[in-house]
C-alpha cells in the first residue's frame, strides 16, 4: 500500500537538498495502520504516525490526577509511587476533552535520516529504531522537524487557541500515562505492573532472552500494541525523556537533577524487570563526548504552549482566582466560608508583617481547598460510574425476572399445572425477586446519598468527564445508563421521592 504525501520539498532554506524524492511504502513507517492514526508528513514523501492520548478535562487550568511509579522498597528510591497531574494540549470538541499526541512507534532510522539532509530509500532495515543517538541530537532532530513542518506543512499541525503545536521529547508523566494505557484501561489495570497483555508478555514486548529479542534490536511494529495503539512502548529500545533524572523521596522527587531519564526498558532488559514504572538515568556526556547507547532511542510527542493569547491568560487568571473556593456541597449548605472570613480580616489589618502571615495562611487554605475539591470530584465520578453500572444490573436482573414470571404464568397457572417443577420455579422467582430488590435498594441508596451530599453545580461538570472515561475504554454503551442515573437524580432533587420502581423502569428502557 502506497501512502504518498504531496510535500513540495523546497528544503533549501532549512539546509536540505533532496535530489531524489522517495515515496515511502506505508509498511515502512506505519506497518499496523489504524483508522484514527494521526499522520504528520516528513521530508522525502515520508511520514510519522501518532496516537491521541485523551485527557478528560477541558478548561486551561484543569488537570487530571494520576498515580505513577510503583509500591515497594526494592527500587523505591527510583520508582516509588507518587501523585502527578496531566493535562492535554489540544481541544477535542467531539469528546469535550483535550489530548496530546505521542508517536505510535519509536523513531526509526529512515525517519531520522529523512531530516539529516538526504532522502533515504525506505526499506525494511530502515524500520529499526534509531539508537546510538545522544539527548542533544534527539532534541536537535525534534527542532529540525519542527522547523520543516512550519515551513512546509504548517496546516498539518494541530492547534490550540490558534497556535500550532510542536514536537519534543515526552515528559515522564506524559510517557508513563500513555505507556500504562491512559484512559483506555481501568484504574486497576492502570496501576498494574504493565498494561493488559492477554496473549502474554512475548506478544507485546521485546526483552532479553532467546524466547524474545535474542539480544538484538528489532524492527518497529512487529508485536502487538498497548491499549492506546502504541507499539514497543516497553522493551526494544529504551526511550529518553525530556526532563533530567531525579531520585524519589517517598511522596516527591529529590531536589538534585542529574542526567536524563530513560524509560521502558530495552531488548537487553530481563523479562522480570519489564514494567511501566521502570526508570533509569543516562549521562548527557561520556568522557569522550556526547553519550550514546545502542539500547536507547526516541519517541516524540506533539504538544502546545500554555499562555497562547491574552484571552487565554485572562481565562487562566479567572480560574486561578477561583481555586480552593469551589461551590459548597449540598451537605455544607450555608456554612461560613473560612477563606472569605480570612480575606475580610486581612483587609482590616494594618501591620505589614501580620498581613504577610495572613496571606501565607490564605495560600495554604486555598491549596488545601483545591486538594479537597479534586478529591471530591473524584468521589463524584466514582459514584456516577457506580450508578451507571447498577443501572445496567437492574435492567439485566429486571428483564430476567420478567422472563421467569412469564414462563411461570404460562406453565404453572393455578388451573393448569403443566410443569412438575412449579414449586421449584416459584422458589427461584422469590430468590430473583429478592436479588432485584437488593440491587434496586442499593441503587436508591447511592442515588439518595449522592443527592444529599452534592448539588447540581458540582455534579454536572463531572458527567462529561465520566463520559470521556467510558468512551476511552470502549464503554460508550454505559452512557445511556449514566444519563438515566443523572435523570433520576434530578427527579429526586425535584420531588424528594425515593421512586425505586420508577427508577427500575427507567433503567430497563435502555437498549
Amino acid at each position: 500500500m502506497k501512502f504518498k504525501l504531496a510535500l513540495g520539498l523546497s528544503l533549501i532554506g532549512l539546509g536540505y537538498s533532496c535530489a531524489v524524492q522517495a515515496t515511502w511504502d506505508e509498511k515502512f513507517w506505519n506497518p499496523k495502520p489504524l483508522a484514527d492514526d494521526v499522520i504528520l508528513p516528513m521530508p522525502c514523501d515520508g511520514a510519522m504516525a501518532f496516537r491521541k492520548v485523551a485527557i478528560p478535562q477541558n478548561k486551561p487550568l484543569e488537570d487530571y490526577n494520576i498515580t505513577l511509579g510503583q509500591e515497594g522498597d526494592e527500587w523505591g528510591y527510583v520508582e516509588q509511587s507518587r501523585q502527578e497531574h496531566i493535562a492535554g494540549s489540544f481541544p477535542d470538541p467531539k469528546n469535550k476533552g483535550r489530548y496530546y499526541l505521542i508517536a505510535k512507534y519509536e523513531l526509526s532510522d529512515v525517519q531520522f535520516r529523512a531530516l539529516s539532509g538526504e532522502c533515504p530509500t525506505a526499506d525494511m532495515k530502515g524500520r529499526l529504531p534509531k539508537v546510538n543517538i545522544g539527548w542533544m541530537d534527539a532534541m536537535a532532530f525534534a527542532n529540525q522537524y519542527n522547523l520543516w513542518l512550519r515551513k512546509e506543512k504548517l496546516a498539518s499541525l494541530p492547534k490550540d487557541d490558534g497556535q500550532p503545536g510542536f514536537l519534543r521529547l515526552p515528559t515522564e508523566t506524559e510517557w508513563e500515562f500513555a505507556a500504562r494505557g491512559g484512559l483506555a484501561v481501568s484504574p486497576s489495570e492502570f496501576r498494574d505492573q504493565h498494561f493488559p497483555m492477554p496473549e502474554g508478555l512475548n506478544g507485546y514486548v521485546w526483552f532479553a532472552g532467546a524466547q524474545s529479542s535474542n539480544g538484538k534490536l528489532q524492527l518497529t511494529g512487529l508485536l502487538k500494541p498497548n491499549p492506546l495503539g502504541l507499539h514497543d512502548i516497553l522493551g526494544n529500545a529504551a526511550e529518553m525523556m525530556f526532563e533530567p533524572f531525579r531520585l524519589n523521596k517517598l511522596d516527591r522527587l529529590h531536589g538534585k537533577a542529574g542526567g536524563y531519564v530513560v524509560r521502558g526498558g530495552s531488548y537487553v532488559t530481563t523479562q522480570g524487570d519489564i514494567r511501566s514504572a521502570l526508570r533509569g538515568e543516562e549521562p548527557y556526556y561520556s568522557d569522550s563526548g556526547e553519550n550514546v547507547s545502542k539500547t536507547t532511542g526516541v519517541r516524540l510527542v506533539m504538544v502546545s504552549t500554555t499562555l497562547t493569547s491574552r484571552d487565554r491568560v485572562k481565562e487562566i487568571e479567572k480560574e486561578w482566582q477561583a481555586l480552593g473556593s469551589a461551590p459548597k456541597t449540598a451537605a455544607q449548605g450555608k456554612a461560613p466560608d473560612s477563606l472569605q472570613n480570612l480575606n475580610a480580616i486581612s483587609a482590616k489589618v494594618q501591620d505589614d508583617g501580620l498581613k504577610k502571615e495572613l496571606e501565607k495562611l490564605r495560600g495554604e487554605l486555598r491549596a488545601n481547598g483545591q486538594l479537597r475539591d479534586e478529591q471530591r470530584d473524584q468521589a463524584i465520578r466514582t459514584s456516577l460510574q457506580l450508578g451507571a453500572f447498577l443501572c445496567t444490573k437492574m435492567k439485566d436482573d429486571g428483564e430476567f425476572l420478567d422472563r421467569l414470571n412469564q414462563l411461570y404464568s404460562k406453565t404453572c397457572a393455578a388451573d393448569s399445572q403443566l410443569d412438575a417443577n412449579c414449586a421449584r420455579r416459584q422458589e427461584q422467582l422469590g430468590q430473583h425477586q429478592k436479588a432485584l430488590e437488593f440491587i434496586s435498594s442499593y441503587y436508591a441508596d447511592t442515588l439518595v446519598d449522592m443527592g444529599s451530599t452534592y448539588n447540581k453545580p458540582l455534579i454536572d461538570p463531572q458527567i462529561a468527564v465520566v463520559q470521556q472515561q467510558m468512551a476511552a475504554r470502549g464503554k460508550t454503551n454505559l452512557n445511556g445508563y449514566l444519563d438515566t442515573y443523572w435523570m433520576n437524580l434530578q427527579g429526586y432533587w425535584k420531588d424528594g421521592k425515593v421512586a425505586r420502581d420508577a427508577w427500575l423502569m427507567a433503567c430497563k428502557k435502555n437498549n
